[in-house]
């Protein structure tokens, strides 16, 4: 039996998932190393069915076993499509850091150019309703790290994951998407011409998950664990405390690799996630120095393009416009540019780009809102303005 197909007819048994077969997998090594030491996975369907059900499998998984269902041959000529390509664990091209984690994904769907699977890669994330300062600090770490050499790798989300790949690919670098769905059913929808730019500047959109399967809940945790498990280690940028790139981060820790957070003020709601991180020890990262440091990186390279890069981009001018926002507070997405710190008209003018007559008119209706402070200067935000 060709290896590939016996991967994904293991994945598709009921109650099978990556440490189960991992344990299963053991086991049968276990009892045939005294005679027959090499088959690998394809050993598993040689045996009969009592010795399966020894090794630990229930009479239902068995008969699964033997009777794939058509998901199996749907993924098969999913992987034979061009730019497509489905790696199994034990293969060569399956990236080294991701098969040492726990409970490493048995399959990965792959889509755009695999060689970035190769390359050192930072993980960042962080919140899908990230402030300004959230947002220009995504930009300028990005960009400094892609200039450093090494590949962004993100989650595709809204917010600080869609910026960070976004700025990679505005300097010129190769950004990695690692999908809560499957890679025919990119989410969110909004994404779905980014993810389309990650591969036409070689780059990689990367699933556990079958590609028709659309996003659930659960899934994006799991994708979570592939994404610090394919970095060296994983930069906070912008979280709150019950944000779920902290579980990412938690990942990141239990898999031996490197936590790095981004400090904020402590009035910013979102930033309390990232302090937290460095009270309980990540990495403080003010610049991408802070990183490279810690990673013993010495590597500087020069992406081609990266001199050319706009002044937009420079200024966050790429940055994701598609922020959710909250409709119980007027203009909120003008709300994201006022900082804690006194934040001159000019400032917020210059950062919508909306001239500053009825930048003023708005900031008046954010403070009837208690939304915005008036204060010497320009205006504060409010901290139970934070809109999450």
């Amino acid at each position: 039996m060709d290896e590939l197909r016996a991967w994904l007819i293991l994945e598709s048994v009921p109650g099978i998932g990556p440490v189960t077969a991992s344990r299963l997998l053991a086991a049968l090594a276990e009892r045939a190393a005294a005679e027959k030491p090499e088959g690998g996975i394809t050993a598993l369907f040689d045996c009969d069915d009592a010795h399966l059900h020894g090794l630990g499998l229930k009479w239902e998984q068995i008969r699964a076993l033997r009777h794939p269902g058509a998901g199996v041959d749907q993924a098969l000529v999913w992987a034979d499509r061009p730019g497509n390509r489905l790696i199994c664990l034990d293969s060569p091209a399956y990236p080294l850091l991701l098969r040492e984690i726990p409970a490493a994904p048995l399959l990965l769907y792959c889509r755009g150019d695999l060689d970035a699977l190769c390359l050192p890669q930072i993980a960042m994330v962080g919140s899908r309703h990230p402030s300004y300062a959230g947002k220009d600090n995504a930009t300028r770490l990005a960009q400094a790290l892609v200039g450093s050499g090494l590949a962004i790798t993100s989650g595709l989300a809204l917010g600080i994951d869609g910026v960070c790949h976004q700025q990679a690919l505005a300097a010129g670098g190769i950004t990695l998407a690692v999908l809560g769905s499957g890679l025919d059913q990119v989410y969110p929808k909004r994404h779905q011409l980014l993810a389309e730019q990650i591969l036409g500047n070689g780059g990689l959109i990367i699933s556990e998950f079958a590609p028709d399967k659309g996003p659930l809940a659960e899934h994006f945790p799991r994708r979570n664990r592939i994404i610090s498990g394919l970095s060296l280690g994983t930069l906070v940028v912008e979280a709150a405390e019950q944000s779920g790139s902290l579980i990412t981060a938690r990942y990141a820790l239990e898999q031996g690799r490197e936590v790095f957070a981004v400090p904020g003020a402590p009035q910013n709601e979102q930033a309390l996630g990232c302090n937290r991180l460095i009270q309980q020890g990540a990495k403080l990262v003010l610049n991408a120095e802070d990183v490279l440091a810690e990673l013993h990186w010495t590597q500087i390279f020069i992406p081609s393009g990266v001199d050319g890069v706009t002044s937009d981009a420079r200024n966050g001018g790429n940055i994701d416009a598609n922020t959710a926002i909250n409709s119980a507070l007027p203009y909120a997405d003008l709300l994201d540019n006022v900082d804690y710190e006194t934040t001159s008209v000019d400032t917020v003018a210059e950062r919508t780009e909306l001239p500053v007559e009825v930048v003023l008119g708005r900031l008046v209706e954010l403070e009837l809102a208690g939304a915005v402070i008036a204060v010497a200067g320009g205006y504060v935000k409010a901290r139970r303005a934070n809109h999450v």
